[in-house]
C-alpha cells in the first residue's frame, strides 16, 4: 500500500503560506464614482446595468436626486411595493424595493412606448423644492 496523502493547510508544494496582501487602500479620484459614493450615503444601490444605462444615456444625478429617489423607495417599501417604477422629473427608474437597488434608468427619450411591465407600484418622487404633494391613492383598499 502507498503512504496516506496528507494535506497541511498553508503549504503548497513545500512553500510556507504567504501572508495575504492587503487590498489597495489608496483610491484615485477617478477610482470611486459619484454613484458609488452616493449609494453608501443614501442607501440606494445601482446595479451594473443601471450604472451603464445612466452613463450611456448621459443621465446626470446629483445628491438631491438620489435623496429624492431614496425617499420614493421608502414610500414604496411602506406600501408593500416590491418592484417599482419611480418617476423623478423626466427620469424613470425601475427599482427592486427590497434590496433598494435601481435595476435600470431611462430618460424621456428612451421610454419607447411608455409601457412598463412586471412592476407592482409606481411612485412619483416628491419635488426637491418642497412643493405641494398630491395625496397618494391606495387602490388595494
Amino acid at each position: 500500500m502507498s503512504d496516506p496523502f496528507h494535506v497541511q493547510l498553508g503549504r503548497v508544494n513545500g512553500a510556507a503560506e504567504q501572508p495575504l496582501k492587503p487590498a489597495s487602500t489608496s483610491t484615485s479620484v477617478q477610482g470611486t464614482s459619484f454613484l458609488e459614493t452616493l449609494k453608501n450615503v443614501q442607501g440606494v444601490r445601482f446595479s451594473n446595468h443601471a450604472q451603464n444605462r445612466i452613463q450611456s444615456r448621459d443621465i446626470n444625478l446629483n445628491s438631491e436626486n438620489v435623496g429624492r429617489l431614496a425617499d420614493a423607495i421608502d414610500k414604496a417599501e411602506k406600501r408593500g411595493g416590491k418592484s417599482s417604477l419611480v418617476m423623478l422629473d423626466d427620469l424613470a427608474f425601475i427599482v427592486n424595493v427590497q434590496s433598494r437597488t435601481v435595476v435600470t434608468a431611462l430618460d424621456k427619450n428612451q421610454r419607447g412606448e411608455g409601457v412598463f411591465t412586471q412592476i407592482d407600484s409606481v411612485v412619483f418622487a416628491d419635488p426637491a423644492d418642497g412643493g405641494t404633494v398630491t395625496p397618494s391613492i391606495d387602490i388595494k383598499g
